[in-house]
């Protein structure tokens, strides 16, 4: 049996994944921007990557879902890092609390480049997002922090890839059941209120500011 296998978990427990999956190269590229954006898709785009390549078992397609998610992150945080940059520490802080920035802070002063990297190569809960912020508010340079999101999720897919080439089948099994549908649901439900509450407060404090 081919791949009906992984992507059955996407498939039935994710339709948003499923649509994305049917562009092939271009929709883990759109994914991969909207998941390393302001919005909010934990797993999502690791999901996604595992379903395309465990649909092309013995083909080469997985090198192009790799190169063109870690792309897609790049620019993805990108998007993160302009306004980011341009508002500072003050504008930091409506997407991060207080306490969590000056640990953020403390790390990327010590050791920016280990911090940045760690947290593009790690999965979550290890703050993706958070830390992006912080290190673009700070103005950590910025092909610095481009070149290391860029090399860590090139690492982080490529083991997806190979561990979904080489296990897809066994990973089906705990994939498929009902307690991992459910814990998808859960995600889901908090990725689109977290999404939400995030684009709302962006604009909330952008509108006070060309009012002031």
């Amino acid at each position: 049996m081919k791949a009906i296998n992984l992507w059955a978990l996407a498939g039935s427990s994710l339709p948003l994944l499923r649509f994305f999956r049917r562009m092939g190269v271009f929709g883990i590229f759109v994914f991969s921007v909207l998941d390393s954006s302001f919005l909010v898709l934990p797993f999502g785009n690791d999901l996604l990557l595992i379903g395309l390549t465990s649909s092309d078992r013995g083909g080469w397609a997985w090198i192009a879902y790799v190169i063109a998610a870690a792309i897609g992150s790049v620019l993805g945080v990108l998007l993160v890092d302009i306004p980011m940059r341009a508002t500072g520490e003050k504008g930091l802080q409506r997407f991060v609390s207080p306490h969590r920035i000056g640990q953020i802070k403390e790390k990327i002063e010590s050791k920016g480049g280990m911090t940045v990297l760690l947290t593009t190569v790690l999965p979550p809960p290890f703050p993706f997002t958070p830390v992006i912020m912080t290190a673009s508010a700070l103005q950590y340079p910025r092909t610095k922090l481009l070149g290391l999101v860029f090399g860590g999720r090139l690492i982080r897919y490529t083991i997806e890839a190979i561990l979904a080439l080489y296990f897809g089948r066994k990973l089906i099994r705990y994939i498929n059941s009902d307690i991992f549908a459910y814990f998808v649901y859960g995600i889901m439900a908090i990725a689109i209120v977290a999404s939400i509450i995030s684009i709302l407060k962006w604009r909330s404090e952008s509108a006070t500011e060309r009012v002031a």
